[in-house]
């Protein structure tokens, strides 16, 4: 949908602005919006005057010890998780944030094609279980 790189000073909600205008302006279909507790203020009777979009703000629960996953905040971790296991985004490689925000396309772009035409032939890390035996063979028959 959208990307946005902005500097460490400035704040979430700042930059959450900026992303929700570019965004609701290119998609107006969206309807509704999930939103952490950082959005609670104008802003979000600013985007549903303006855009007429629904924000449901997702809070925990007051009697919540420990870890409790939040509604739809896994999707958001997930995608991250997936977009920092490309090598140029693991780190901050880039000098400009344009070039970040391309490299997030990129990068998601890759996801989405992996997704639609998987190559079964490359073993995958995290789900082949025998793969520090097959990293063995390869580095003996190297060798």
């Amino acid at each position: 949908m959208g990307a946005l790189v902005h500097p460490t000073n400035t704040h979430d909600t700042v930059g959450g602005e900026e992303l929700l205008d570019l965004v609701l302006n290119e998609y107006p279909s969206i309807k509704k919006v999930l939103a952490d507790q950082g959005y609670q203020d104008d802003l979000v009777a600013w985007f549903q005057e303006d855009f007429g979009v629904v924000f449901e703000i997702v809070e925990k629960p007051a009697d919540q010890k420990g870890f409790v996953v939040q509604k739809g905040r896994w999707v958001i971790e997930r995608t991250i998780a997936w977009l920092n296991r490309c090598r140029r985004l693991s780190k901050d490689y880039e000098r400009n944030a344009w070039n970040s925000e391309a490299m997030i396309y990129i990068a998601s772009i890759h996801l989405m094609l992996r997704q639609l035409l998987p190559n079964t032939n490359i073993p995958i890390p995290y789900k082949d279980k025998r793969l520090p035996e097959l990293m063995d063979l390869t580095l003996n028959q190297a060798a």
